[in-house]
């Protein structure tokens, strides 16, 4: 699909024509209109315009006053009488080191870095919060639809057994259970349309369209996740990139805090005016913190980020194991869900269907009851649904792991710029 034709498709739904929605248009309007999006978008903005600033030197100050005034006597308060009062006006600049600046400026670029992170992980949670949604009302849909198939084959027994019963070829008995079956499947029925709408209220809290239908589409259930390595993994997946980024920020931390265990020097110059009679004046000085209490105090400082450093590790450690162990459950759910459904299609559900066709026989040769047909259709039923929710099952599985995971696109072309 083109991007003209993929724009004009999303619009449309936009617009409330919520007919066959796919799921990649699901996923796109979720992530346009998703307030924690944009408000993970707006944090990375603050951090890139915080950054500006970090290389920069603090703004000189300006210093002005009045030195010596005379507070008692007859030259009192007179600014020009006595000739150690002076008009003072100066400017004081505080110095930053540049290998300072530099340190302070990598590390606001590593805040950047981690606030990218947080914005992709918040675009994966939408991501996979919408394909789940989506894929719930598809089996809803579904299920609904067997409902209805249920109903409507009850509605044609019932109504064949009437014509039985009235004709004296089927007992009362037979009609009665007839029309239990019906009632039960019109409130099969029921729960699948109950189940739908809320299925279709949560895709409508992430899409803005209300009651969506979805396209009766399966997904594949292939994932490339399984296969990536680590390092890909730090590219790809918010979690393990967010637990990467934080050492880097850990880092970043440590090295400012080493760089600003030594004090920043102030230099100031100031001109002081006397009354005509006298000489003016020029000082100049040099402001130097004294570190007396370095143990107690800027080795702290260093000390505090060294221990976050590696507080970041052991974080990164850890969530590298939480991630792996997940991706391996999530995979062999998928893997054995897949089986399982490839052999109950190829088995189970043929025989169900087999066991109704001979109840239905044996039921018109007269060697068989009615309620065998009904027990044998009910059996296929619940296969039919263990079928569906097991496709259901597998495919949110395979939502949690492919898409939690940032597409490559999204990360090399400055989405979050």
């Amino acid at each position: 699909m083109s991007a003209c034709a993929f724009f004009l498709s999303v619009s449309s739904f936009a617009f409330g024509q919520a007919n066959d929605l796919l799921l990649d248009q699901a996923l796109q309007l979720a992530q346009d209109r998703a307030g924690s999006v944009k408000a993970a978008g707006a944090s990375v903005q603050a951090s890139r315009e915080l950054a500006v600033k970090a290389d920069q030197l603090p703004d000189p100050m300006l210093k002005v006053g009045i030195d010596n005034l005379p507070a008692t006597g007859a030259d009192r308060y007179s600014t020009t009488s006595d000739f150690m009062t002076m008009r003072r006006i100066g400017i004081e600049q505080e110095w930053v080191s540049s290998d300072k600046r530099a340190a302070r400026a990598a590390r606001a670029q590593r805040a950047i870095e981690m606030g990218d992170a947080t914005y992709l992980e918040t675009i994966a949670n939408v991501r996979e919060q919408t394909a789940k949604a989506w894929l719930n009302v598809l089996y809803a849909q579904r299920k609904l639809d067997l409902a209805h198939e249920m109903e409507a084959n009850a509605a044609d027994t019932l109504k064949a057994v009437k014509a039985a019963h009235r004709a004296a070829a089927a007992a009362a008995e037979e009609a009665v259970q007839a029309q239990t079956a019906l009632l039960l499947a019109q409130d099969a029925k029921r729960r699948a349309e109950q189940e739908l709408r809320i299925a279709q209220r949560s895709l409508s809290r992430w899409t803005g369209i209300p009651s969506p239908t979805v396209a009766d589409v399966t997904p594949t259930l292939t994932s490339h996740v399984a296969n990536l390595p680590v390092e890909e993994l730090e590219k790809y997946h918010p979690m393990l990139m967010a637990a990467r980024r934080a050492i880097a920020l850990a880092d970043a931390d440590s090295t400012v805090a080493v760089k600003e265990s030594s004090p920043n020097w102030s230099v100031e110059a100031s001109y002081s005016q006397r009354g005509s009679q006298y000489s003016n004046m020029v000082s100049v000085g040099i402001s130097i913190p004294l570190t007396l209490n370095r143990e107690r105090r800027q080795n702290r400082d260093i000390a505090e980020k060294a221990a976050l450093g590696t507080k970041a590790r052991m974080e990164y450690e850890e969530t590298l194991r939480a991630l792996r162990e997940e991706i391996e459950n999530l995979s062999t759910t998928i893997n054995s869900d897949k089986d399982r459904i490839a052999f109950l299609n190829a088995n189970l559900l043929p025989s169900a269907r087999q066991q109704v066709q001979l109840a239905e026989a044996a039921y018109r040769a007269g060697s068989g009851k009615l309620a065998g047909v009904f027990a044998a259709q009910k059996n296929l039923l619940d296969q039919r649904l263990q079928v569906l929710e097991l496709e259901q099952a597998a495919s949110i599985a395979w939502a949690s792991l492919e898409y939690h995971v940032i597409p490559h696109d999204m990360t090399v072309s400055g989405d979050t710029k």
